[in-house]
């Protein structure tokens, strides 16, 4: 039956992430591999007002089909919380997606054909790399310091790829390196886009989780061009099992995404667009994102202490100021999928780092998540990883 798919999925190699993900969810395993919030921090108490409130005041309407763009009043509460960070935007230019995974996927429809480059971070957010690789482009990294993307590098890459479609990038606390692109970077990105004449595709999954530092502007902001497509979500700062994301795009971008939509789910989840607007009326949302902070900022610090305590001093280590994740750096004869199999019979998980080059490389480097076990699992965790290292060493 093999010879029924398309050329384009008979091509498409998985990433193994999902069966990865399936094996550090055996409960003797301590997993530092998903990017998942931690669950003891959702709003469950409240969240049971909410929905009750929901289906008092809007029940038929929230159990009905809906507009493909979304919830205006939901739309209307994004729009401000935009503003607080530096963009201003009406709610016609906002629409709600199932997580910021779909905005993704959807960019991909909406910009590639097969062969066309994109330009993105090295390393960069695997789910992205996967959503892509199903429209088959190709992708042009660039390396990456820890102040983020080097724009000499990114614009080396523009000359010598004119034809490039759009640049993605994660600028807040990036995933896997947690990294954060630093203030005159992200300006000088958005001019050299309306130079290059290249759309910018923002991702700002983490961007309200800072626990250190002073916030920064996105990209959004310095956009005067419309060029910057902006996505976000509620997933990291609320819940992610109600999958809402959203984008925020110029309106030429804007109807074509609404059709793109349209066509793949017609409209996000009426009940939890409802939801997630009664909580934000009903509820601080701030409030609650601060206790996230908190809780994630004593986790990283844990984190932390136990790699300077366990780990050898030849591995190194990223210093996010916010976001779920810190990247490593073993020495260059460490194969880190070698590794992980063996940490897997010791009952700890991470995800190798060659799962987020595109073009391979970075088999020296892992990924580590802090936001989704407690100070005691993160100690014993990096104890049992260190313990496998040494046997490498």
């Amino acid at each position: 039956m093999n010879n029924k798919f398309s050329k384009r999925i008979r091509e498409f190699k998985p990433s193994g992430t999902h069966q990865l993900l399936q094996m550090s969810e055996r409960p003797e395993v301590i997993s530092f591999a998903g990017g998942f919030p931690a669950p003891e921090l959702f709003p469950v108490e409240e969240m049971k007002v909410v929905c009750e409130a929901v289906l008092k005041e809007q029940g038929p309407a929230s159990l009905q089909y809906s507009t493909t763009e979304g919830y205006i009043p939901l739309r209307q509460a994004i729009c401000e919380r935009m503003r607080d960070i530096g963009v201003e935007s009406g709610y016609e230019n906002v629409m709600i997606t199932s997580g910021s995974q779909q905005a993704i996927d959807l960019t991909g429809k909406l910009f590639i054909d097969e062969g066309d480059i994109i330009i993105c971070e090295s390393p960069t957010y695997l789910a992205a790399i996967n959503a892509f690789k199903v429209y088959n482009p190709r992708f042009v990294e660039v390396d990456m310091d820890e102040d983020g993307m080097i724009m000499e590098e990114l614009e080396k890459k523009l000359q010598a790829h004119p034809e490039v479609k759009f640049i993605y990038t994660i600028p807040d606390f990036q995933n896997p390196t947690g990294r954060t692109l630093k203030l005159e970077r992200r300006e000088r990105m958005v001019q050299l886009a309306n130079q290059y004449d290249v759309v910018i595709l923002e991702d700002n999954p983490y961007g309200a989780i800072r626990f250190a530092g002073e916030p920064l502007p996105p990209l959004k902001h310095f956009d005067t061009e419309g060029r910057v497509i902006y996505l976000s979500t509620f997933s990291k700062i609320f819940s992610p099992g109600l999958r809402l994301g959203w984008i925020c795009a110029d309106e030429a971008f804007m109807a074509r995404y609404v059709s793109l939509k349209e066509s793949a789910d017609l409209h996000t989840d009426s009940f939890a667009q409802r939801v997630a607007a009664k909580y934000i009326e009903m509820y601080d949302l701030e409030t609650h994102i601060e206790k996230i902070r908190a809780v994630y900022k004593e986790r990283y610090s844990a984190m932390v202490s136990c790699i300077k305590a366990y780990l050898p001093p030849s591995v190194s280590y990223s210093t996010p100021q916010g976001g779920l994740f810190i990247w490593l750096e073993l020495p260059k004869s460490i194969d880190s999928a070698e590794l992980l199999q063996d940490c897997l019979h010791n009952h700890v998980a991470f995800v190798s780092g060659a799962s987020f080059f595109p073009n391979g490389g970075g088999h020296h480097t892992l990924r580590l998540n802090f936001s989704n076990m407690s100070n005691e699992n993160i100690a014993e965790g990096i104890r049992r990883l260190a313990d496998v290292l040494r046997s490498k060493l």
